[in-house]
């Protein structure tokens, strides 16, 4: 799926993680069955055309200002190391991946090109911009979880840094604290340039 000025294409595979992606997950995403199995199905395609595959992680130490338990919003959750952070088993994962792991350090780690400190609001740069760009890639492909935090987040960070995205529709869930999120993070995806097919 490269496109026609000489410019590589990828697919961005957000956060297919046990605590995300499996029934016992800390903040199990509903339908991310349905989801992993259309996931699957664009990892091949993208194998099979020669596109890189890029995987998100949440990797996050077992405090940090990001959690519930430590001033913040969210369960413990994708604890470096351990089940919940690992990939769902099931995940195809791609020969010559690239792996980005976000909240590192304690950071909140939406985007997968972006993360921010909870306490001072400072945002650093992940990997994936510099690896993307090192292998002359121009479109990307988002797919994963959730809709309405990391995949929303990824996609608007990569129409920012000048990127073609376009979304599969039924390769993303999201949480909906909020009913209307999910339509909302479509929305605004929409509203930033991607495609939403």
């Amino acid at each position: 799926m490269s496109s026609d000025n000489n410019k590589s294409a990828a697919l961005v595979v957000v956060d297919m993680q046990n605590d995300f992606a499996d029934e016992r997950g800390s903040l199990y995403v509903k339908g991310a069955e349905r989801v992993l199995a259309s996931v699957n199905r664009e990892i091949r395609s993208a194998v099979e055309n020669g596109d890189l595959v890029a995987y998100t992680q949440d990797w996050h130490p077992g405090s940090t200002p990001h959690f519930a338990k430590d001033g913040g919003i969210w369960p413990v959750h994708c604890v470096a190391e351990s089940w919940g952070a690992s990939l769902h088993p099931d995940l195809v994962v791609a020969p010559n991946a690239v792996f980005i792991r976000k909240g590192v350090d304690g950071e909140d780690g939406y985007s997968g090109f972006s993360v921010r400190s909870p306490e001072t609001g400072e945002v650093s740069r992940t990997e994936l911009d510099t690896e993307l760009r090192g292998r002359k890639v121009g479109s990307l492909t988002v797919v994963g979880l959730a809709t309405d935090y990391c995949v929303k987040e990824t996609v608007l960070d990569a129409r920012r840094l000048g990127y073609s995205v376009r979304v599969v529709l039924d390769c993303i869930a999201a949480v909906n604290l909020q009913p209307s999120d999910g339509a909302e993070a479509l929305d605004a995806m929409r509203s930033a340039g991607a495609e939403l097919v």
